[in-house]
């Protein structure tokens, strides 16, 4: 990542570039290499056999064991999120909270930050339901869960709800994973780390930084072991669900992406309103930074692309140097529109009734957790996202560990939006110091 200056003009050091830099190392050992075919490769070879036999008289032992297999790898995955998330969520938080002390530019990109992620996650809230009703989810989608269904919720009233955002017990909130009141208290904790005398703060953060890197390696071990759950677990969905389980799958793809599409499309009418670049010379500058988005799906790896392209619209070289590098550090233009998206259609599938409060809960959840995740791989990201958010909104993520293995192909959708928004952005912020 190219090095900024700071508030003074200072190109600042590693430790300074914010917390999310710091865990780059986990990711070369355990996680950059994540067996991503291999998983999607299990999914396909899981739901094959399940629709082969279905029709076969299988001794039950064996469909126990599938599911036993199945379950024990889902528990070690849920069992990483609440400590990767606290971690990741103080780093990125206060890296963004460190951030908008770097002068007004930053400041201005923080707004559009928020805007843009608020707006993302409010769009699929609203446009899930219209869309679901005009192309429902197939019927054979219903064997993802293994009940059938989701259960009955007590509704909350909105008092009930906003009693709800802060829990008297951290550690009971942790163990009965009420992810809404434990996304607050850690929000509140990043932004207290930069209140504190910097012996302190720097202590709290190279805690943080190593437990973020030891639950890294945790699921990345367990990721590792991805195409063996995954496999199990898309055998009882094949013998549940038969072929249709395939195309319920394409189904949910091009639903999410299309929720991704809605960030990409704002990313032009943000760089023609707010950065004066018309739709057709700004598309034409874009094209060589959403090659290298499509062929890497990696933001990171976009970075000197996205600077080129900032330099073929004329972009100053002051501007597009700083918000860049920061965009790729804290922003994921994609990641509330996105992440609801796979909430919401997981809600569906299990009959979930999503009220506002539940709504405004999950868009809450997402929000924050989007910048604790911006720099992880794809499946990581995953995980680590959605989770939460599902959690938050009483939605069975069951069917999160299925969809996993195909989310290499939405995270095409993910990159590509998020390397033009980022961008877009910059031009809207360099055309603000005029």
């Amino acid at each position: 990542m190219n090095e900024t200056p700071n508030e003074n003009g200072q190109q600042p050091s590693r430790d300074d570039a914010g917390g999310l830099a710091q865990i780059e190392s986990a990711f070369e050992l355990v996680t950059i290499r994540l067996p991503v075919l291999a998983t999607f490769a299990a999914l396909v070879i899981g739901l094959g056999l399940g629709v082969v036999l279905a029709a076969a008289n299988l001794p039950e032992w064996l469909l126990q064991t599938a599911s036993l297999v199945g379950t024990l790898w889902l528990r070690a995955l849920q069992m990483t999120i609440i400590p990767l998330v606290a971690a990741l969520l103080v780093l990125g938080l206060t890296q963004m909270v460190r951030a908008a002390s770097a002068g007004a530019a930053a400041r201005r990109f923080l707004m559009l930050v928020f805007a843009v992620l608020i707006a993302g996650g409010v769009f699929t809230a609203l446009f899930m339901p219209v869309l679901l009703g005009l192309f429902p989810i197939p019927e054979s989608a219903s064997g993802f869960l293994a009940n059938g269904g989701g259960e009955a919720q007590e509704v909350p009233d909105i008092l009930d709800f906003l009693g709800s955002l802060i829990a008297p017990n951290i550690i009971a909130a942790a163990a009965e994973t009420s992810m809404l009141p434990l996304t607050i208290f850690f929000a509140l904790f990043a932004v207290a780390i930069t209140r504190v005398p910097a012996a302190q703060s720097d202590v709290l953060m190279r805690f943080f930084h190593a437990l973020a890197n030891a639950m890294l390696v945790v699921i990345g071990w367990v990721l590792w072991l991805a195409p063996i759950g995954v496999a199990a677990l898309a055998f009882g969905v094949g013998l549940r669900s038969g072929g249709g389980a395939f195309a319920a799958l394409g189904h949910y793809i091009l639903v999410v992406s299309a929720c991704g599409a809605f960030v990409l499309l704002l990313g032009y009418a943000i760089a023609a309103v707010l950065g004066g670049i018309g739709p057709v010379r700004f598309a034409k500058a874009m094209i060589p930074a959403q090659a290298v988005a499509v062929s890497t799906q990696s933001s990171l790896a976009s970075l000197p692309a996205m600077l080129d392209s900032a330099s073929r619209l004329g972009l100053r070289s002051s501007t597009s140097e700083f918000v860049l590098p920061l965009a790729v550090a804290i922003f994921r233009a994609t990641s509330p529109a996105m992440n609801m998206a796979v909430a919401l259609y997981v809600a569906a599938l299990a009959g979930v009734e999503i009220t506002p409060a539940l709504a405004v809960a999950g868009i809450l959840v997402a929000l924050i957790i989007s910048v604790g995740s911006v720099s992880l791989p794809g499946s990581i990201s995953f995980v680590v996202s959605i989770g939460p958010i599902a959690l938050a909104m009483g939605i069975p993520i069951e069917p999160l560990v299925l969809l996993v293995a195909v989310e290499m192909l939405p995270d095409i959708m993910r990159t590509l939006a998020n390397v033009t928004m980022n961008v877009a952005v910059a031009s809207a912020v360099d055309r603000s110091r005029n």
